[in-house]
């Protein structure tokens, strides 16, 4: 046979360099500097105030109630960036339940996670908690709080406009500063700290873990993951990982990683709520709790560290956030550039932002009570489609079962009584808690495994008539 050698040598030459682009492995330096990021984008207003929070209120019972809480505040949110990246995007995933649901509930996640709400409230909560309560009495909040939060999103801007400049800028400055002073303050606690540890509050009390649980849901760090997966996935491709199985392995890594940094971080903001639990009165929000524990501390110097943690980590959350969104919404359409998506959900969010704290937390707990479980459980089934594919309708029908019962326990929180279909719905297990909708997911669940099996169990047996009836 014959045989070209000089091709055949350029071929191999060629082969060769393929299979070390597919094969490529990142060093351990970008492995932490992409889970840094991770861990950055994750952790911005809530993952700040509802820890300690949780702590001073829970008192004794706070161990349990954070086991629960790093369930939806942390494991929670890594699968959902390792199943968002397995699915190449959150729209990808819902589309297993209907095409029109995959736009609609894509875009509202991003609406609600983002401009709607997301960003304004992580960039007015540095001002409203670690800012203006330092103010001279007579100063007027509302102009200084516009001109804080024109800074903020110029700078937050700026950073969006280069998302391949991410893991460089947030990665190495940004993340590495946050986790010192967050250290600096909690190794301060331990050597200078008063600690007097009280009961538990009431609602920590008799369910300190179902409070727990439904605690983690405030840090909208689930719903957020579902916007992360993609920007995790797409900076491993552009760091030179070709390949799916390459991109899953370090999505996991980085996953696990930055989900380890975060659990350390709720357990020492946990910790220092609950130490103080007994020394100062139980405060507004988690916010004041921590400046009751920094102004024990530092002192009124204490208020500069407050704010800078406060600011920095906001900062790189809503950058994470504009960065996702932009890209999301410059793919639907080719009239705006992930630029010019960049500058107007800057914009839009800076005027939202400026409409106060209040309002925007007013509108934030029902809306997570509705799209919350929707999102929980879009996770729980990407994780098992491996096994539930071949479910007929697994998909649409317990989205949609979930999805009413916590439409109705939002509309109900807000306070409008549907009558017959609330005292309906509130004969459901644990609804009263808010867990509704898992008692729900689970028998929608049971009956379309059971439907799957009984149809394949028929089809089986009717195969074997017909081969007896051939005999």
């Amino acid at each position: 046979m014959l045989c070209n050698k000089p091709l055949a040598q350029e071929f191999r030459s060629t082969q060769s360099f393929y299979l070390r682009r597919t094969t490529m492995k990142l060093k351990k330096k970008q492995i932490l500097l992409v889970s840094f990021m991770l861990f950055s984008l994750f952790f911005g207003a809530g993952n700040l105030i509802f820890p300690p929070f949780l702590g001073q209120n829970a008192g004794s019972k706070t161990p349990l109630a954070i086991a629960t809480f790093l369930i939806t505040a942390v494991a929670l949110p890594v699968l959902g960036v390792i199943v968002v990246a397995k699915f190449d995007g959150l729209q990808k995933l819902a589309q297993k339940v209907n095409p029109k649901f995959a736009i609609t509930f894509t875009i509202l996640i991003y609406l609600s996670i983002g401009p709607g709400l997301g960003i304004p409230r992580a960039a007015s909560l540095p001002f409203e908690m670690a800012v203006a309560p330092y103010m001279p009495k007579e100063a007027n909040l509302t102009v200084f709080m516009l001109l804080f939060s024109l800074v903020f999103f110029i700078i937050a801007g700026w950073l969006a406009l280069t998302p391949n400049k991410l893991v460089e800028r947030i990665g190495k400055f940004l993340n590495p500063t946050l986790l010192f002073l967050l250290l600096f303050v909690f190794f301060s606690f331990l050597a200078k700290g008063t600690v007097h540890i009280s009961p538990a509050q009431e609602s920590y009390r008799t369910n300190p873990l179902v409070k727990g649980f439904l605690e983690g849901y405030l840090t909208m760090d689930t719903i957020a993951a579902l916007n992360f997966g993609l920007v995790i996935a797409t900076t491993i491709s552009g760091l030179g990982v070709k390949g799916k199985k390459g991109v899953m392995k370090y999505t996991i890594m980085t996953g696990i990683f930055a989900g380890s940094i975060l659990a350390c971080i709720y357990l020492i903001l946990a910790y220092m709520g609950m130490g103080s639990s007994g020394v100062f009165p139980i405060q507004e929000n988690g916010a004041w709790t921590l400046r009751c524990i920094v102004h024990e501390l530092f002192g009124d110097t204490g208020a500069i560290l407050l704010a800078t943690i406060f600011t920095l980590a906001c900062l790189t959350t809503c950058v994470g956030l504009i960065t996702s969104i932009s890209q999301y919404f410059s793919t639907l359409t080719n009239k705006l550039s992930y630029r010019q998506w960049v500058l107007l959900i800057t914009g839009f969010s800076f005027l939202i932002c400026n409409q106060g704290l209040d309002m925007i937390l007013s509108i934030s707990v029902p809306v997570l009570d509705a799209i919350y479980p929707i999102s929980i459980m879009l996770i729980v089934l990407g994780l098992c489609d491996s096994a539930l594919k071949n479910v007929a309708f697994i998909y649409p029908c317990t989205i949609g079962a979930v999805g009413v019962v916590s439409i109705v326990y939002a509309v109900e929180n807000i306070g409008l009584h549907l009558g017959i279909v609330s005292r309906l719905f509130h004969t459901l297990p644990l609804y009263s808690l808010g867990l509704g909708w898992v008692v729900v997911a689970i028998m929608v669940m049971g009956i379309c495994c059971l439907i799957h099996f009984v149809r394949n169990m028929s089809l089986v047996k009717s195969s074997a008539w017909k081969v007896d009836e051939i005999e």
